[in-house]
């Protein structure tokens, strides 16, 4: 297949993209691959420490289909290595649990049959970096670690930051970074596909391939993808994911409550919708926009009929259910009683806020499913479940009890 003009690669590849590194490379890299009629290896690599794959992780992958799209090599690589490592990027402590490699290379296969939903799984390659790490030596450990120095690793944010809050890095944590570049030098790169806290690890990748007497990979860095809550970065373990392989209907209800502002960023990062239609549509009402994007993105890990039932279904049990009561009673919660990070466990907010009398209570309207939280009244799933405190915020028990939060001073 002939490679499109370089400009036009270029408008496709550059959407929803943060930052090239370096840019000036790319359209120069493009246009040998052009004139050569090679197709340029395009690098994404994940551990699988979960097996979910959620709507945060499909942004590098749908940028690798594009790539493929433009007739390009995708390369996945599995960190079956690195994942008994733990990435340390944007941590602020090392991770604790430890995976064996049966749990690692089960998510692997879940994970392996999730991306096949994002990209063209049976042209892409793919590779374990146990195959090349799992064979050397501590001698060979040893060189490779002569190829970076500590002042080099302490520059990563992630580290700087723990070394002025005394919090402990491991050894083996330094490794990581080194591991992930010596990626790119085994399966040659030429572009790494991730987020923008990688780019210490895609520019050692550059250093480690020009000592191996390799072209330089460019680093392409999309951006993070915030939750549900338009806030945080989506992640399973803050609830404000959509996971592709959820139920269509429960995605829907996560999809309508997305928060207005980060519309914009999820329709340019997950669909394909030209952005002169994108902000025609974010022009007319929120919810109508929420359905559109919650459709195009459900038909697009299910299908269209699944999705149109959602939305209809959706319609019929939250939406046409949803309108609030007029005098809705406020209760004040003073900032010192919120933790640092903003949240409250769940049955200790529905006490604060004094619609249950005890924890206990708390708990059992919790288990019952009576306890819910927000506009679209989403359930509460446990009791020790974190909930963001700000000003606003609808909690629910049962039906007749019901406030409006305000957090004071």
């Amino acid at each position: 297949m002939p490679f499109l003009p370089v400009e036009e690669q270029l408008a496709v590849i550059r959407r929803g993209v943060e930052k090239i590194v370096p840019e000036e490379e790319l359209a120069a890299m493009l246009t040998r691959s052009r004139e050569s009629d090679t197709p340029l290896r395009i690098k994404y690599g994940i551990d699988p420490t979960a097996a979910d794959v959620h709507l945060g992780h499909t942004v590098p992958l749908r940028k690798m289909r594009q790539f493929q799209e433009l007739g390009h090599q995708a390369v996945i690589i599995i960190g079956n290595y690195t994942a008994m490592v733990g990435d340390p990027s944007g941590r602020d402590e090392a991770r604790t649990k430890k995976l064996s490699e049966e749990e690692v290379e089960a998510n692997a296969q879940f994970y392996l049959s999730q991306v096949g939903k994002v990209i063209d799984i049976d042209k892409a390659e793919v590779h374990r970096n146990g195959d090349w790490f799992g064979g050397m030596s501590f001698a060979d450990i040893l060189g490779l670690c002569g190829k970076v120095t500590v002042a080099q690793l302490l520059t990563r944010d992630d580290f700087a930051k723990r070394m002025k809050a005394e919090t402990p890095i491991y050894l083996h944590e330094c490794l990581y970074p080194l591991m992930q570049a010596w990626d790119s030098v085994e399966i040659k790169a030429d572009i790494e596909l991730g987020g923008t806290e990688q780019l210490y690890s895609f520019m050692l990748a550059r250093d480690l391939q020009k000592d191996a007497g390799l072209s330089q990979q460019i680093g392409l860095m999309s951006p993070i993808l915030v939750g549900t809550d338009g806030k945080k970065r989506m992640g399973k373990s803050l609830g404000n994911y959509i996971g592709i392989s959820e139920e269509p209907y429960e995605m829907m209800k996560k999809f309508m409550q997305l928060s207005d502002d980060c519309m914009r960023m999820y329709y340019e990062l997950l669909t394909d919708l030209p952005m002169q239609e994108v902000d025609t549509i974010l022009a007319g009402h929120p919810k109508e926009a929420k359905v559109t994007l919650a459709k195009a993105i459900i038909s697009e890990y299910h299908d269209a009929g699944s999705a149109d039932e959602s939305a209809t279904r959706w319609q019929r049990e939250i939406g046409d259910r949803s309108a609030l009561p007029e005098d809705i009673p406020v209760a004040e919660i003073a900032r010192v009683d919120i933790n640092d990070d903003g949240t409250l466990p769940a049955a200790i907010l529905l006490k604060v806020a004094g619609l249950c009398q005890s924890s206990g209570e708390a708990r059992r309207a919790i288990q019952q499913g009576g306890a819910k939280i927000g506009e679209d009244k989403t359930k509460i799933e446990s009791h020790d479940q974190p909930i963001e405190v700000v000003d606003g915020l609808l909690l629910w028990v049962g039906k007749k009890r019901f406030c409006k939060l305000k957090v004071v001073e």
